[in-house]
Protein backbone atom coordinates (compact mmCIF):
# COMPACT_ATOMS: atom_id res chain seq x y z
CA UNK A 1 0.00 0.00 0.00
CA UNK A 2 2.76 2.29 1.05
CA UNK A 3 4.60 1.86 -2.03
CA UNK A 4 1.42 2.34 -4.44
CA UNK A 5 1.43 5.77 -3.30
CA UNK A 6 5.34 6.01 -4.57
CA UNK A 7 3.71 4.48 -8.23
CA UNK A 8 1.07 6.98 -8.22
CA UNK A 9 3.37 9.78 -7.64
CA UNK A 10 3.68 12.28 -11.04
CA UNK A 11 3.90 15.92 -11.36
CA UNK A 12 0.56 16.37 -11.31
CA UNK A 13 -0.24 14.16 -8.65
CA UNK A 14 2.30 14.22 -5.46
CA UNK A 15 1.12 12.02 -3.23
CA UNK A 16 1.85 13.80 0.51
CA UNK A 17 -0.63 14.13 3.27
CA UNK A 18 -0.05 17.79 5.89
CA UNK A 19 -1.98 20.33 7.44
CA UNK A 20 -2.25 24.29 7.64
CA UNK A 21 -1.19 25.07 11.45
CA UNK A 22 -2.09 28.32 13.17
CA UNK A 23 0.07 29.08 16.24
CA UNK A 24 -0.32 31.96 18.64
CA UNK A 25 3.37 32.32 20.65
CA UNK A 26 1.63 34.58 23.33
CA UNK A 27 2.33 31.72 25.50
CA UNK A 28 6.54 31.17 24.56
CA UNK A 29 9.04 32.24 26.77
CA UNK A 30 8.82 36.37 26.41
CA UNK A 31 5.64 35.82 23.90
CA UNK A 32 7.87 35.73 20.64
CA UNK A 33 9.30 32.55 18.79
CA UNK A 34 12.34 33.10 16.33
CA UNK A 35 12.82 30.28 13.52
CA UNK A 36 15.60 29.61 15.13
CA UNK A 37 13.60 28.66 18.26
CA UNK A 38 11.44 26.17 16.04
CA UNK A 39 14.88 24.54 14.50
CA UNK A 40 16.30 24.10 17.89
CA UNK A 41 12.67 22.65 19.44
CA UNK A 42 12.76 19.79 16.34
CA UNK A 43 16.00 18.92 16.95
CA UNK A 44 15.62 18.21 20.75
CA UNK A 45 12.53 15.73 19.47
CA UNK A 46 13.61 13.78 16.52
CA UNK A 47 14.26 11.16 18.76
CA UNK A 48 10.58 10.73 18.94
CA UNK A 49 9.44 9.78 15.69
CA UNK A 50 10.77 7.06 12.69
CA UNK A 51 9.40 9.05 9.85
CA UNK A 52 11.43 12.24 9.96
CA UNK A 53 15.18 11.00 9.20
CA UNK A 54 14.27 8.15 6.57
CA UNK A 55 14.25 8.62 3.52
CA UNK A 56 13.69 5.81 0.48
CA UNK A 57 15.68 3.88 -2.16
CA UNK A 58 14.09 2.49 -4.93
CA UNK A 59 14.73 -0.69 -6.81
CA UNK A 60 15.96 -0.43 -10.57
CA UNK A 61 13.07 -1.97 -12.72
CA UNK A 62 10.77 -1.33 -9.60
CA UNK A 63 11.49 -5.00 -8.95
CA UNK A 64 10.79 -5.00 -5.19
CA UNK A 65 9.16 -2.75 -3.23
CA UNK A 66 11.14 0.82 -2.16
CA UNK A 67 13.37 0.01 0.66
CA UNK A 68 13.52 2.65 3.98
CA UNK A 69 16.87 3.58 5.04
CA UNK A 70 18.65 5.93 8.02
CA UNK A 71 19.36 8.75 5.42
CA UNK A 72 23.24 9.80 5.85
CA UNK A 73 23.32 13.22 4.40
CA UNK A 74 19.72 14.40 6.79
CA UNK A 75 19.73 18.02 7.16
CA UNK A 76 17.41 19.62 9.19
CA UNK A 77 17.55 23.02 7.71
CA UNK A 78 16.02 21.21 4.68
CA UNK A 79 13.31 20.34 5.53
CA UNK A 80 11.94 23.06 7.90
CA UNK A 81 11.56 25.95 5.61
CA UNK A 82 11.22 30.00 6.61
CA UNK A 83 8.61 32.23 4.30
CA UNK A 84 6.35 35.40 4.85
CA UNK A 85 3.39 36.51 3.07
CA UNK A 86 3.24 40.30 1.32
CA UNK A 87 1.30 42.84 2.91
CA UNK A 88 -1.68 42.95 3.57
CA UNK A 89 -1.03 39.41 4.74
CA UNK A 90 -4.66 37.98 5.31
CA UNK A 91 -6.44 34.66 4.94
CA UNK A 92 -6.77 34.79 1.33
CA UNK A 93 -2.87 34.85 0.88
CA UNK A 94 -2.59 32.43 3.40
CA UNK A 95 -4.86 29.63 1.71
CA UNK A 96 -3.06 30.64 -1.88
CA UNK A 97 0.12 30.27 -0.06
CA UNK A 98 -0.53 27.06 1.65
CA UNK A 99 -1.89 25.35 -1.69
CA UNK A 100 1.30 26.51 -3.68
CA UNK A 101 3.81 25.16 -0.98
CA UNK A 102 1.19 21.99 -1.30
CA UNK A 103 0.77 21.81 -5.09
CA UNK A 104 5.08 21.37 -5.03
CA UNK A 105 6.04 17.42 -5.11
CA UNK A 106 8.88 16.35 -2.41
CA UNK A 107 12.20 15.21 -3.14
CA UNK A 108 12.18 11.35 -2.57
CA UNK A 109 15.91 11.39 -2.40
CA UNK A 110 15.50 12.93 0.93
CA UNK A 111 13.63 11.93 4.06
CA UNK A 112 10.04 13.25 2.63
CA UNK A 113 8.63 15.70 4.55
CA UNK A 114 8.86 19.04 4.68
CA UNK A 115 7.30 22.07 7.13
CA UNK A 116 7.38 25.89 6.46
CA UNK A 117 6.97 28.34 8.68
CA UNK A 118 4.74 31.09 7.34
CA UNK A 119 5.13 34.60 8.87
CA UNK A 120 3.21 37.88 7.81
CA UNK A 121 -0.42 36.51 9.34
CA UNK A 122 -0.93 40.44 10.40
CA UNK A 123 -4.48 41.22 8.49
CA UNK A 124 -6.33 37.92 9.59
CA UNK A 125 -9.46 38.38 11.67
CA UNK A 126 -9.45 36.73 15.36
CA UNK A 127 -5.15 35.74 14.89
CA UNK A 128 -3.54 37.32 17.24
CA UNK A 129 -0.71 39.92 15.80
CA UNK A 130 2.29 38.01 15.75
CA UNK A 131 1.00 34.45 15.19
CA UNK A 132 2.67 32.09 12.66
CA UNK A 133 1.41 29.06 10.47
CA UNK A 134 3.13 26.37 9.31
CA UNK A 135 2.20 24.65 6.22
CA UNK A 136 3.31 20.43 6.56
CA UNK A 137 4.14 18.04 3.86
CA UNK A 138 4.34 14.09 4.77
CA UNK A 139 4.60 11.61 1.36
CA UNK A 140 1.75 9.30 2.34
CA UNK A 141 4.32 6.57 1.55
CA UNK A 142 5.71 7.64 5.75
CA UNK A 143 2.53 7.79 7.15
CA UNK A 144 -1.26 7.77 7.16
CA UNK A 145 -3.76 9.74 9.07
CA UNK A 146 -3.25 8.07 12.66
CA UNK A 147 0.60 7.57 11.91
CA UNK A 148 0.36 11.31 11.20
CA UNK A 149 -1.31 12.27 14.47
CA UNK A 150 1.77 10.47 16.19
CA UNK A 151 3.89 12.39 14.75
CA UNK A 152 1.88 15.33 15.49
CA UNK A 153 2.01 14.59 19.23
CA UNK A 154 6.02 14.34 18.94
CA UNK A 155 6.26 17.46 17.38
CA UNK A 156 4.57 19.11 20.01
CA UNK A 157 4.32 19.09 24.29
CA UNK A 158 1.43 19.56 26.80
CA UNK A 159 2.74 22.65 28.12
CA UNK A 160 4.17 25.83 26.89
CA UNK A 161 7.62 25.34 28.82
CA UNK A 162 8.25 21.68 28.87
CA UNK A 163 11.61 20.45 28.83
CA UNK A 164 13.36 18.35 26.41
CA UNK A 165 12.56 14.41 26.40
CA UNK A 166 14.82 12.48 28.35
CA UNK A 167 14.77 9.84 25.83
CA UNK A 168 18.35 9.51 24.07
CA UNK A 169 18.97 10.01 20.96
CA UNK A 170 20.53 6.57 19.53
CA UNK A 171 20.04 7.32 15.56
CA UNK A 172 22.48 6.04 13.28
CA UNK A 173 23.01 6.71 9.48
CA UNK A 174 23.37 3.98 7.23
CA UNK A 175 24.82 3.82 3.94
CA UNK A 176 22.66 3.46 0.97
CA UNK A 177 22.77 0.43 -0.71
CA UNK A 178 23.95 -0.27 -4.08
CA UNK A 179 22.17 -1.03 -7.35
CA UNK A 180 23.64 -4.75 -6.97
CA UNK A 181 21.87 -4.82 -3.21
CA UNK A 182 18.70 -3.97 -3.72
CA UNK A 183 18.27 -6.78 -7.06
CA UNK A 184 19.98 -8.86 -4.72
CA UNK A 185 17.17 -8.35 -1.87
CA UNK A 186 14.24 -8.08 -4.99
CA UNK A 187 15.51 -11.77 -5.74
CA UNK A 188 14.85 -13.09 -2.26
CA UNK A 189 11.63 -11.22 -1.85
CA UNK A 190 10.42 -12.34 -5.35
CA UNK A 191 11.24 -15.81 -3.83
CA UNK A 192 9.29 -15.20 -0.45
CA UNK A 193 6.27 -13.76 -1.92
CA UNK A 194 4.26 -17.12 -3.32
CA UNK A 195 4.54 -18.43 0.49
CA UNK A 196 3.32 -14.68 1.58
CA UNK A 197 0.31 -14.72 -0.99
CA UNK A 198 -0.65 -18.60 0.67
CA UNK A 199 -0.11 -17.19 3.94
CA UNK A 200 -2.46 -13.96 3.47
CA UNK A 201 -5.26 -15.92 1.36
CA UNK A 202 -4.89 -18.57 3.90
CA UNK A 203 -5.95 -15.60 7.02
CA UNK A 204 -8.33 -14.13 4.23
CA UNK A 205 -10.57 -17.48 3.66
CA UNK A 206 -12.95 -17.02 7.15
CA UNK A 207 -13.19 -13.03 6.22
CA UNK A 208 -14.23 -14.16 2.40
CA UNK A 209 -16.80 -16.93 3.92
CA UNK A 210 -18.27 -14.52 6.80
CA UNK A 211 -18.94 -12.23 3.82
CA UNK A 212 -21.02 -14.74 1.69
CA UNK A 213 -22.87 -15.76 4.46
CA UNK A 214 -23.35 -11.74 5.36
CA UNK A 215 -24.57 -11.54 2.04
CA UNK A 216 -26.84 -14.71 1.76
CA UNK A 217 -28.43 -14.00 5.33
CA UNK A 218 -29.03 -10.39 4.46
CA UNK A 219 -26.83 -8.92 6.94
CA UNK A 220 -25.83 -6.37 4.22
CA UNK A 221 -26.49 -6.17 0.89
CA UNK A 222 -24.32 -4.80 -2.36
CA UNK A 223 -26.59 -2.11 -4.01
CA UNK A 224 -26.38 0.36 -7.41
CA UNK A 225 -25.94 2.83 -4.65
CA UNK A 226 -22.02 1.70 -3.88
CA UNK A 227 -21.03 2.56 -7.15
CA UNK A 228 -20.22 5.84 -7.84
CA UNK A 229 -21.78 8.17 -10.85
CA UNK A 230 -19.24 10.57 -12.85
CA UNK A 231 -19.00 14.27 -11.85
CA UNK A 232 -16.91 16.83 -12.53
CA UNK A 233 -14.14 15.89 -10.03
CA UNK A 234 -13.99 12.57 -10.97
CA UNK A 235 -11.21 14.00 -14.50
CA UNK A 236 -7.93 13.82 -14.97
CA UNK A 237 -6.16 16.71 -12.58
CA UNK A 238 -3.61 19.56 -13.02
CA UNK A 239 -0.74 20.37 -11.19
CA UNK A 240 -2.54 23.42 -9.31
CA UNK A 241 -4.35 23.24 -6.03
CA UNK A 242 -7.05 25.07 -4.09
CA UNK A 243 -7.31 24.71 -0.38
CA UNK A 244 -10.23 26.23 2.44
CA UNK A 245 -12.59 24.96 5.53
CA UNK A 246 -14.81 25.43 7.69
CA UNK A 247 -14.19 25.32 11.67
CA UNK A 248 -17.51 24.26 13.66
CA UNK A 249 -17.98 23.17 17.41
CA UNK A 250 -18.05 20.06 17.84
CA UNK A 251 -20.91 20.14 20.16
CA UNK A 252 -23.03 21.01 17.62
CA UNK A 253 -22.00 17.72 15.45
CA UNK A 254 -23.00 15.92 18.58
CA UNK A 255 -26.35 17.89 19.14
CA UNK A 256 -27.09 16.64 15.05
CA UNK A 257 -26.84 13.10 15.66
CA UNK A 258 -30.25 13.07 17.50
CA UNK A 259 -31.70 13.26 14.03
CA UNK A 260 -31.28 9.54 13.05
CA UNK A 261 -31.14 7.56 15.67
CA UNK A 262 -27.77 5.73 16.27
CA UNK A 263 -25.89 7.94 14.20
CA UNK A 264 -22.58 8.52 14.75
CA UNK A 265 -20.33 11.70 14.33
CA UNK A 266 -18.83 10.50 11.35
CA UNK A 267 -22.25 9.81 9.68
CA UNK A 268 -22.55 13.78 10.26
CA UNK A 269 -19.79 14.82 8.56
CA UNK A 270 -20.57 12.34 5.53
CA UNK A 271 -23.94 14.10 5.27
CA UNK A 272 -22.79 17.97 5.72
CA UNK A 273 -19.85 16.83 2.73
CA UNK A 274 -23.17 15.43 0.89
CA UNK A 275 -24.91 18.28 1.24
CA UNK A 276 -22.04 20.27 -0.22
CA UNK A 277 -21.61 18.74 -2.68
CA UNK A 278 -24.88 18.82 -3.58
CA UNK A 279 -25.44 22.29 -3.31
CA UNK A 280 -22.30 23.09 -5.31
CA UNK A 281 -22.82 20.48 -8.50
CA UNK A 282 -26.40 21.90 -8.47
CA UNK A 283 -25.10 25.45 -9.08
CA UNK A 284 -22.70 23.91 -11.87
CA UNK A 285 -25.93 22.19 -13.41
CA UNK A 286 -23.85 18.81 -12.86
CA UNK A 287 -25.14 17.07 -10.47
CA UNK A 288 -25.86 13.07 -11.20
CA UNK A 289 -29.18 11.89 -10.47
CA UNK A 290 -27.49 8.87 -8.04
CA UNK A 291 -26.05 9.81 -4.92
CA UNK A 292 -21.88 9.94 -4.98
CA UNK A 293 -20.18 8.07 -2.63
CA UNK A 294 -17.27 8.68 -0.48
CA UNK A 295 -13.84 6.61 0.54
CA UNK A 296 -14.18 6.44 4.34
CA UNK A 297 -10.12 5.27 5.13
CA UNK A 298 -10.37 2.69 8.44
CA UNK A 299 -7.57 2.92 10.66
CA UNK A 300 -6.60 -1.00 11.81
CA UNK A 301 -3.03 0.23 13.24
CA UNK A 302 -2.75 -1.95 16.50
CA UNK A 303 -1.59 -0.38 19.84
CA UNK A 304 1.98 -2.09 18.94
CA UNK A 305 2.30 0.05 15.86
CA UNK A 306 1.54 3.05 17.51
CA UNK A 307 4.95 4.53 16.07
CA UNK A 308 5.44 2.62 12.88
CA UNK A 309 5.59 4.48 9.46
CA UNK A 310 3.39 3.89 6.56
CA UNK A 311 0.19 2.88 6.10
CA UNK A 312 -1.91 0.51 8.18
CA UNK A 313 -5.56 1.26 6.40
CA UNK A 314 -8.51 -0.35 5.03
CA UNK A 315 -11.10 1.38 3.50
CA UNK A 316 -15.18 1.77 2.70
CA UNK A 317 -17.43 3.56 0.45
CA UNK A 318 -19.88 5.68 1.80
CA UNK A 319 -22.72 6.76 0.06
CA UNK A 320 -23.43 10.54 0.37
CA UNK A 321 -27.11 11.12 -0.41
CA UNK A 322 -26.93 13.93 -2.95
CA UNK A 323 -29.78 13.08 -4.30
CA UNK A 324 -31.55 13.84 -1.11
CA UNK A 325 -32.65 17.56 -0.65
CA UNK A 326 -33.97 17.25 2.66
CA UNK A 327 -31.03 17.37 5.01
CA UNK A 328 -32.39 15.16 7.83
CA UNK A 329 -33.37 12.17 5.53
CA UNK A 330 -29.69 12.70 3.88
CA UNK A 331 -28.47 12.28 7.51
CA UNK A 332 -30.79 9.15 8.09
CA UNK A 333 -29.70 7.73 4.24
CA UNK A 334 -26.09 8.14 4.93
CA UNK A 335 -26.07 6.55 8.82
CA UNK A 336 -28.11 3.58 7.17
CA UNK A 337 -25.98 2.81 4.10
CA UNK A 338 -22.58 3.28 6.52
CA UNK A 339 -23.86 1.05 8.93
CA UNK A 340 -24.45 -1.23 5.77
CA UNK A 341 -20.60 -0.77 4.36
CA UNK A 342 -18.81 -1.01 7.75
CA UNK A 343 -21.19 -5.22 8.16
CA UNK A 344 -19.70 -5.25 5.00
CA UNK A 345 -16.43 -4.15 6.09
CA UNK A 346 -16.01 -6.47 9.42
CA UNK A 347 -17.26 -9.26 7.88
CA UNK A 348 -14.25 -9.43 5.03
CA UNK A 349 -11.97 -8.49 7.96
CA UNK A 350 -10.58 -4.45 7.80
CA UNK A 351 -7.43 -6.06 8.62
CA UNK A 352 -7.23 -9.20 5.66
CA UNK A 353 -8.15 -6.03 3.40
CA UNK A 354 -4.87 -4.49 4.23
CA UNK A 355 -3.04 -7.62 4.21
CA UNK A 356 -3.93 -8.57 0.77
CA UNK A 357 -2.51 -5.35 -0.71
CA UNK A 358 0.98 -6.73 0.44
CA UNK A 359 1.26 -9.30 -1.65
CA UNK A 360 0.69 -7.45 -4.79
CA UNK A 361 3.88 -7.71 -7.54
CA UNK A 362 5.45 -4.71 -7.06
CA UNK A 363 6.26 -4.31 -10.86
CA UNK A 364 2.82 -5.05 -12.23
CA UNK A 365 1.53 -2.54 -9.54
CA UNK A 366 3.87 0.43 -10.61
CA UNK A 367 3.13 -0.34 -14.33
CA UNK A 368 -0.52 -0.39 -13.68
CA UNK A 369 -0.16 2.80 -11.87
CA UNK A 370 1.73 4.67 -14.71
CA UNK A 371 -0.13 3.52 -17.21
CA UNK A 372 -3.53 4.77 -15.66
CA UNK A 373 -2.00 8.35 -15.47
CA UNK A 374 -0.39 8.32 -19.13
CA UNK A 375 -2.99 6.81 -20.57
CA UNK A 376 -5.67 9.70 -19.34
CA UNK A 377 -7.79 6.63 -18.07
CA UNK A 378 -9.52 8.88 -15.32
CA UNK A 379 -11.34 10.99 -18.44
CA UNK A 380 -12.60 7.27 -19.76
CA UNK A 381 -12.99 5.05 -16.39
CA UNK A 382 -15.18 5.41 -13.84
CA UNK A 383 -13.93 6.45 -10.80
CA UNK A 384 -14.60 3.76 -7.61
CA UNK A 385 -15.31 6.61 -5.83
CA UNK A 386 -16.54 10.33 -6.11
CA UNK A 387 -14.29 11.91 -2.93
CA UNK A 388 -12.59 11.21 0.09
CA UNK A 389 -13.95 11.62 3.56
CA UNK A 390 -11.25 11.41 6.30
CA UNK A 391 -11.89 11.56 9.94
CA UNK A 392 -8.54 12.29 11.98
CA UNK A 393 -9.13 12.42 15.62
CA UNK A 394 -6.53 15.29 17.24
CA UNK A 395 -5.72 16.37 20.43
CA UNK A 396 -8.66 17.04 23.26
CA UNK A 397 -6.69 19.41 24.81
CA UNK A 398 -4.75 22.04 23.89
CA UNK A 399 -0.97 21.76 22.69
CA UNK A 400 2.14 23.49 21.86
CA UNK A 401 5.17 23.81 19.65
CA UNK A 402 8.26 25.71 20.52
CA UNK A 403 6.15 27.32 23.59
CA UNK A 404 3.82 28.81 21.10
CA UNK A 405 -0.08 27.49 21.61
CA UNK A 406 -1.75 25.89 18.02
CA UNK A 407 -4.91 27.58 18.03
CA UNK A 408 -6.40 25.70 15.10
CA UNK A 409 -4.98 23.22 12.41
CA UNK A 410 -6.87 22.07 9.01
CA UNK A 411 -5.78 18.68 7.15
CA UNK A 412 -4.81 19.23 3.14
CA UNK A 413 -4.75 16.07 1.40
CA UNK A 414 -2.88 14.25 -1.86
CA UNK A 415 -5.55 14.08 -5.51
CA UNK A 416 -4.72 11.70 -8.17
CA UNK A 417 -6.14 11.23 -11.45
CA UNK A 418 -10.42 10.65 -11.04
CA UNK A 419 -10.14 12.13 -7.53
CA UNK A 420 -10.00 15.89 -7.69
CA UNK A 421 -11.93 16.80 -4.54
CA UNK A 422 -10.99 15.20 -1.17
CA UNK A 423 -12.00 15.96 2.11
CA UNK A 424 -10.05 16.37 6.02
CA UNK A 425 -12.05 16.34 8.99
CA UNK A 426 -10.14 17.04 11.94
CA UNK A 427 -11.38 17.48 15.65
CA UNK A 428 -9.22 19.75 18.07
CA UNK A 429 -10.56 20.74 21.42
CA UNK A 430 -14.04 21.75 21.48
CA UNK A 431 -13.78 22.16 17.74
CA UNK A 432 -13.89 20.09 14.25
CA UNK A 433 -12.82 21.71 10.69
CA UNK A 434 -13.97 20.26 8.19
CA UNK A 435 -11.56 21.06 5.15
CA UNK A 436 -11.02 20.63 1.70
CA UNK A 437 -7.77 19.82 -1.24
CA UNK A 438 -9.10 20.32 -4.77
CA UNK A 439 -7.83 20.87 -8.41
CA UNK A 440 -8.05 24.25 -9.06
CA UNK A 441 -9.12 23.57 -12.72
CA UNK A 442 -11.69 21.24 -11.47
CA UNK A 443 -12.72 24.04 -8.74
CA UNK A 444 -12.29 27.45 -9.67
CA UNK A 445 -14.15 28.80 -6.64
CA UNK A 446 -12.97 26.96 -3.45
CA UNK A 447 -14.79 29.72 -1.71
CA UNK A 448 -18.30 29.20 -2.83
CA UNK A 449 -17.62 25.48 -1.91
CA UNK A 450 -16.85 26.45 1.49
CA UNK A 451 -19.77 28.21 1.89
CA UNK A 452 -21.50 25.62 0.49
CA UNK A 453 -20.27 23.56 3.52
CA UNK A 454 -20.94 26.05 5.96
CA UNK A 455 -25.09 26.42 4.58
CA UNK A 456 -25.07 22.51 4.87
CA UNK A 457 -23.40 22.23 8.22
CA UNK A 458 -26.34 25.21 9.49
CA UNK A 459 -29.18 23.07 7.94
CA UNK A 460 -28.70 20.57 10.18
CA UNK A 461 -27.70 22.10 13.44
CA UNK A 462 -30.64 24.25 12.80
CA UNK A 463 -33.37 21.23 12.63
CA UNK A 464 -30.97 19.19 15.45
CA UNK A 465 -32.13 23.15 17.49
CA UNK A 466 -35.20 23.10 16.60
CA UNK A 467 -36.28 19.34 17.61
CA UNK A 468 -34.07 19.33 21.00
CA UNK A 469 -36.10 19.78 24.35
CA UNK A 470 -35.93 22.75 26.93
CA UNK A 471 -33.38 21.30 29.03
CA UNK A 472 -31.04 20.35 25.79
CA UNK A 473 -31.38 23.91 24.45
CA UNK A 474 -30.36 25.37 28.05
CA UNK A 475 -27.14 23.27 28.08
CA UNK A 476 -26.28 23.80 24.41
CA UNK A 477 -26.99 27.74 25.08
CA UNK A 478 -24.24 29.61 22.90
CA UNK A 479 -21.49 30.58 24.72
CA UNK A 480 -20.96 34.28 24.92
CA UNK A 481 -17.46 35.53 25.52
CA UNK A 482 -13.63 33.60 25.66
CA UNK A 483 -13.58 29.93 26.41
CA UNK A 484 -11.16 29.29 28.97
CA UNK A 485 -8.60 26.61 28.57
CA UNK A 486 -6.88 24.63 31.52
CA UNK A 487 -3.96 25.18 29.98
CA UNK A 488 -3.86 28.71 29.23
CA UNK A 489 -4.78 31.46 31.62
CA UNK A 490 -6.28 33.57 28.92
CA UNK A 491 -8.00 32.10 26.01
CA UNK A 492 -7.00 33.80 22.64
CA UNK A 493 -9.72 34.89 19.92
CA UNK A 494 -7.38 33.19 17.33
CA UNK A 495 -9.35 29.90 18.21
CA UNK A 496 -12.48 31.51 16.19
CA UNK A 497 -10.20 32.32 13.46
CA UNK A 498 -10.98 29.73 11.27
CA UNK A 499 -14.73 30.34 11.85
CA UNK A 500 -14.25 33.63 10.63
CA UNK A 501 -11.22 33.57 8.13
CA UNK A 502 -12.51 30.69 5.87
CA UNK A 503 -16.40 32.51 5.57
CA UNK A 504 -17.99 33.32 2.61
CA UNK A 505 -16.28 35.33 -0.33
CA UNK A 506 -15.47 39.29 -0.14
CA UNK A 507 -16.11 39.28 -4.28
CA UNK A 508 -18.45 41.68 -5.65
CA UNK A 509 -20.64 38.97 -7.32
CA UNK A 510 -21.61 37.06 -4.11
CA UNK A 511 -22.05 40.11 -2.13
CA UNK A 512 -25.83 39.86 -1.85
CA UNK A 513 -26.22 36.28 -1.33
CA UNK A 514 -23.65 36.64 2.41
CA UNK A 515 -25.78 39.36 3.03
CA UNK A 516 -28.68 37.46 2.77
CA UNK A 517 -27.17 34.41 4.64
CA UNK A 518 -25.65 36.63 7.70
CA UNK A 519 -29.70 37.86 7.67
CA UNK A 520 -30.94 35.11 8.38
CA UNK A 521 -28.41 33.29 10.59
CA UNK A 522 -28.88 37.00 12.21
CA UNK A 523 -32.51 35.99 13.40
CA UNK A 524 -31.84 32.38 14.41
CA UNK A 525 -31.97 33.27 18.46
CA UNK A 526 -30.63 29.91 19.41
CA UNK A 527 -27.62 29.46 16.92
CA UNK A 528 -24.09 29.47 18.41
CA UNK A 529 -22.12 32.71 18.56
CA UNK A 530 -19.15 31.28 16.97
CA UNK A 531 -21.00 29.82 13.39
CA UNK A 532 -23.53 32.73 13.60
CA UNK A 533 -20.23 34.75 13.01
CA UNK A 534 -19.20 32.64 10.36
CA UNK A 535 -21.92 33.87 7.16
CA UNK A 536 -21.12 37.69 8.32
CA UNK A 537 -17.72 38.20 6.99
CA UNK A 538 -14.77 35.86 5.55
CA UNK A 539 -12.01 35.55 3.11
CA UNK A 540 -11.86 34.58 -0.21
CA UNK A 541 -9.58 31.98 -1.59
CA UNK A 542 -9.52 32.02 -5.78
Amino acid sequence: MDASFVALETRNSPMHIGSLLIYNPETAPGGFVRFKDILNFFESRMQLSRTIRQRMVKVPFDLDYPYWIEDPDFDLEYHVRHVALPKPGDWRQLCIQAARIFARPLDLTRPPWEFTIVEGLDNIEGVTKGSYAMVTKVHHAAIDGMSGVDLLEAMHTLEPDAPPPETPDTWQAEKIPSAVELLGRSYVSALANPMKQLEVAAKAAPGIANAIKGLAVKDFKVGADMVAPRCRFNRVISPNRVVEGRSVPLADIKAIRALAPGCKVNDVFLAIVGGAMRKYLLSKDDLPGRTLTAMAPISVRSKDEKGDMGNQVAAMIAPLGTHIEDPAERLAFVHDKTTNSKAMTEAMGARNMTEMSKVSPALFMALGAQLYTRLGLANRVSAPYSTVVTNVPGPPVSIYSSGARLESQMGLLCLTDGLGLGHVVQSYVDEATIAFTACRSLMPDPDFYAQCIEESFEELRDLAKRNETPAEAKKAAPRKGPVKKPAAKKQSAARKAPAKKTAATKAAPKKAAAKKTATKNSTASKAPQRARKVATKGKSTK
